[in-house]
């Protein structure tokens, strides 16, 4: 037998450790060269690895959640020649062995059902006030056996059908039980990371939150007017398009809202591109995919990357560079917006702009009272730098565009 030892690689960027995610192969496959054999992520992204050989599998190094040091034995193939062909898929004695190795978890035998109450023949027979306690909790008495004399219904009878959950209530028999278990998720891969950045953050940067309302009425027409007259194929604009172009422009205005925190040189660092990471749900939990140069896009081709990159995180084909490298982010919960939010500022930037949901209101205009499409902006900041005044007049500068959505597209 050949033996190949394959090392957890260098993935770059100062890494000296990844976690295991997800094992693609398992003891006894085998695998060809450039064949996908694990998930593992960074500080930086998820990565695929793939297989520098084509052979068996003879072993497996950390199970998923577990940390492999760069350089350290990560898997070991069988390169021998003699590996025959009908291995490319498992044998049955193969996984029996690794079910052996590894046992799954027997799934635990279904719950007996309870034994259905006796139903008393005749008058159920109770105290007034058993009966008031019964009527109180929505209990038949015709379904509790009494265990008085002549089947009367005693106070610990009632007592002992509520507390198991077994009787009747409503007037209807009940199907439910107790439930009873509970379930242990490992915190790997994606959500580790989240759950790390979110705790830096929270507890590094102190957040000063300022919550706007806008009226986007005049923006909701533009937006349909533009919508009906799109080209085929050109999809149709949502508000964030919007918002992130009207972004850019106020930004020119605001530059320490559009800075990164060097904590290691003690410098913030203000960039001149706008560079809008947009906030995305993903299976895996909250990705930050990033439109890069954002302020050198047309509307549409804003429009186009934001769907590019909030997919391709949706679908796990985005590439490392395509999340990280934001200078603020913009985060959106779409028709569950809600009414305000208190957005966690994506460290290393300073700035986050969270988009609430838009919704039709009364609101007093001129004197006169009218319905209006009315929006929330709730942002964060970290007060470490950038001044309260500075970020309320940062986001009264882009609720000015929202509302006079021409603006946006004019040249100061």
């Amino acid at each position: 037998m050949s033996r190949f030892v394959f090392r957890m690689p260098d993935l770059g960027e100062g890494t000296v450790e990844a976690e295991v995610v997800e094992w693609k192969v398992k003891v006894g496959d085998v695998v060809h060269e450039d064949q996908v054999i694990a998930e593992v992520m960074t500080d930086k992204a998820a990565v695929e690895v793939p297989s520098p050989v084509s052979g068996r599998v003879i072993s497996l190094t950390g199970e998923p959640g577990e940390m492999i040091a760069v350089g350290s034995d990560l898997i070991v193939f069988d390169t021998s020649g003699d590996v025959p062909a009908d291995l490319a898929a498992p044998t049955a004695a193969v996984e029996a062995a690794v079910e052996s190795a590894h046992p799954g978890v027997a799934a635990a035998p279904a719950a007996p059902k309870p034994a259905a109450a006796p139903v008393p023949a005749g008058r159920v027979m109770a105290s007034p006030a058993t009966r008031r306690r019964a009527r109180e909790a929505g209990v038949d008495l015709s379904q509790v056996a009494g265990s008085g004399p002549g089947g009367r219904i005693q106070p610990a009878d009632l007592d002992s059908l509520i507390s198991t959950g077994t009787g009747s209530f409503g007037g209807a028999p009940s199907t439910r039980g107790k439930r009873s278990g509970t379930e242990e998720i490992k915190v790997i891969g994606v959500r580790r990371v989240i759950a790390q950045r979110m705790s830096e953050a929270k507890r590094n940067i102190p957040h000063f939150a300022y919550v706007e309302e806008v009226d986007v009425t005049e923006l909701e027409s533009l937006r349909g007017h533009m919508n009906e007259r799109a080209a085929e194929g050109q999809g149709s604009l949502t508000f964030l398009p919007f918002i992130v172009a009207a972004l850019t422009r106020v930004l020119e205005d605001f530059p320490q809202c559009n800075a990164l925190y060097d904590e290691a040189r003690g410098v913030i660092v203000r960039h001149r591109s706008v560079n809008v990471g947009v906030a995305t749900q993903t299976p895996d939990g909250l990705k930050v995919p990033v439109v890069k140069n954002a302020e050198a896009l047309g509307l549409w081709q804003l429009s186009a990357e934001i769907r590019r990159v909030s997919e391709a995180a949706r679908t796990g084909k985005a590439k490392k560079d395509e999340l990280s490298g934001s200078t603020i982010t913009v985060t959106s919960l779409g028709r569950l917006g809600g009414i305000v939010s208190t957005p966690v500022i994506n460290a290393p930037e300073v700035a986050i702009v969270g988009v609430n949901k838009a919704v039709d209101r009364p609101v007093v205009q001129n004197g006169v009272i009218a319905i209006r499409r009315m929006m929330n902006l709730s942002s964060s900041f970290d007060h470490r730098f950038v001044d309260g005044f500075d970020a309320a007049s940062m986001i009264q500068a882009l609720k000015d565009r929202l509302e006079h959505p021409a603006t946006i597209f004019i040249q100061d």
